[in-house]
């Protein structure tokens, strides 16, 4: 096995990559592109213990605004959590874990398919959960859904089996890099008490997937074929 691994220049344990600019800088150079939405907060993880099984500081999360949705809608804010790891060899907690962990019940869970580019076919696909806020009074909304996909050096899984696949395909590369980008919509104190329409879900998924992936890829993530040529 180790003739193979040196003779074919193969790389089983990869290398750390590290982000290109900090998360945190995601509305620094880009309040423009960020324009579909107003940033109403920045939550910082204050509590050390949650931060170490998060496994990274690479991460933000932050409450965004959409103001084209009426006070009314249940999809007017969104909070937006990315977490990023130059460590591959491993895949972090996703949602399935960490809102069960938390005392939820999750109640459902399939892929949802964004149409990115605009142009009616699906380019990319999402985890889609559902959970239930067991301990809820009876005017809060009980039932919430949570998305997520994962990119591995590049390219997209919708979780994290497709993400663990990607690490351990990429055996030809000496470094590499995931990251998870997920998301839940809610409503403002207008809102009805029911969770968004699936439908509803996915346009406002696509808007914001429209605005955010791209600086992503553009400025933050790693650019692989630089990356790969040094290597």
């Amino acid at each position: 096995m180790s003739v193979i691994i040196n003779k074919f220049e193969l790389y089983l344990t990869k290398e750390p990559l590290p982000i290109r600019k900090p998360l945190e800088d995601l509305d620094a150079t880009h309040r423009n592109r960020l324009g579909p939405y107003n940033i109403v907060r920045k939550v910082k993880i204050e509590n050390r213990e949650i931060l170490d099984s998060l496994g990274t500081e690479e991460y933000i999360q932050w409450v965004l605004e959409d103001p084209d949705e009426s006070a009314n809608s249940s999809v007017k804010y969104v909070s937006l959590f990315i977490t990023y790891y130059d460590m591959p060899d491993r895949v972090p907690h996703v949602p399935e874990e960490c809102y069960t962990g938390a005392g939820h019940q999750q109640v459902g869970a399939d892929s949802i398919q964004l149409d990115l580019n605009g142009d009616g076919q699906a380019d990319k696909s999402a985890r889609y959960l559902r959970f239930a806020n067991i301990q809820s009074q009876a005017w809060q909304q009980s039932e919430f859904p949570v998305l997520y996909l994962i990119n591995v050096d590049g390219r997209y899984a919708s979780n994290r089996e497709e993400a663990r696949f990607l690490i351990n395909q990429n055996i030809f590369n000496k470094h590499s890099y995931f990251c998870k980008v997920e998301w839940k919509f809610f409503g403002g104190s207008h809102a009805p008490n029911t969770p968004p329409e699936r439908e509803h879900i996915k346009k406002a998924s696509e808007k914001l997937m429209r605005t955010v992936l791209p600086i992503l890829e553009e400025e933050h993530w790693p650019l692989m074929d630089e990356i790969d040529a040094q290597d």
